[in-house]
């Protein structure tokens, strides 16, 4: 029994948001490969969530906080910021539901991400992750034109929402000895945490973060919220957090086993595979969590792990610049 927890989502949450994104949302696939199997020494199954609507695990949860959301408050508009897929997946949820949506952006978010959420009807308005507040900015624009705030990943609707990935996955793999979740803001985490340990207890969750902004890593181990000081760069962009949620936390940190960094390095290393091996395109968040099962980072030999794909956002030229060292590395092994 975790009451602080229970206080922020439950179960029950997370399969009302199924209901509410039942013949909206994709029920992504559940990937297999004999090599990746081979390569960690473990069963992998893969949730594919780069097969999602707007390419991310962000429609789950974007969609039902705006289902949920009151019919008179959600007329109004909303807000959110966002590097990119949180932004895709609001506009397109607004639009869905005939609103408008305002989306605050950092300035070097990836071309193609701005490009879509823009298509999807969505004003941009850019801001400085380095220098300027991005929920200030937000509070500002709700303020002054009178929008609904969607938080990117501090609410229980869109925490239970992300939770809905889970629990596809759990129903298709019951059996699972271990989750392993890409961590940002920590909402996919907690909605996923929750579906797990309601499963069983025995079940081991671990979250995934870039080495560059481990700050989950760092407040699990001090008990309490860490805040890094400053954002540090990396390829993984999606999860360039500088704390965790205060709601995200309070979950976390009760059903969370522990939390793992992966470098940049290994998550091309994992995207390289993915592609190669299973024509996936994951964008570099999306594929984190899986780095940390092919670098050994966490090691389950024999084991059954279920392992989120969150996204597959990225452009060619950025794709291919990415992967183009491990290329050449692969083919001066071949060649020798």
């Amino acid at each position: 029994m975790i009451p602080p927890a229970r206080r922020v989502i439950e179960l029950d949450d997370v399969q009302r948001g199924a209901l509410r994104l039942r013949g909206v949302a994709h029920r992504t696939p559940v990937l297999r490969s004999s090599t990746l199997d081979a390569a960690a020494g473990a069963e992998i199954f893969l949730k594919a969530e780069c097969f999602q609507r707007t390419g991310s695990f962000k429609f789950r949860g974007a969609y039902n906080a705006l289902a949920a959301m009151p019919a008179d408050q959600r007329r109004r508009g909303v807000v959110t910021g966002s590097s990119g897929n949180h932004g895709a997946a609001v506009a397109l949820a607004a639009r869905l539901f005939g609103v408008a949506a305002t989306v605050v952006m950092p300035e070097d978010a990836p071309a193609n991400k701005r490009v879509a959420t823009m298509a999807y009807g969505a004003t941009v308005v850019a801001y400085d992750r380095y220098h300027e507040d991005r929920d200030q900015r937000c509070a500002e624009l709700a303020e002054r034109h009178g929008l609904v705030m969607v938080p990117a990943f501090d609410d229980p609707m869109v925490m239970a929402g992300q939770g809905t990935l889970a629990l596809e996955l759990f129903e298709e793999v019951p059996d699972l000895d271990v989750l392993v979740v890409c961590v940002g803001g920590g909402g996919l985490m907690a909605g996923c945490a929750t579906v797990a340990k309601s499963r069983t207890r025995s079940v081991e969750v671990v979250g995934v973060e870039p080495a560059a902004s481990d700050d989950h890593r760092r407040s699990l181990a001090a008990g309490e919220r860490v805040r890094l000081d400053a954002v540090v760069r990396s390829i993984a962009d999606g999860q360039l957090v500088v704390v965790p949620g205060e709601l995200t936390f309070a979950v976390n940190r009760h059903l969370v086993d522990r939390f793992e960094t992966v470098t940049d390095d290994e998550i091309v290393s994992a995207m390289a595979m993915l592609f190669e091996r299973l024509k996936v395109v994951a964008e570099p968040s999306g594929a984190s969590a899986l780095a940390a099962v092919l670098s050994g980072t966490v090691d389950r030999r024999g084991a059954r792990i279920g392992v989120t794909l969150s996204g597959g956002n990225i452009d060619v030229e950025r794709f291919a610049a990415l992967l183009a060292p491990a290329a050449r590395a692969a083919e001066e092994t071949r060649s020798t």
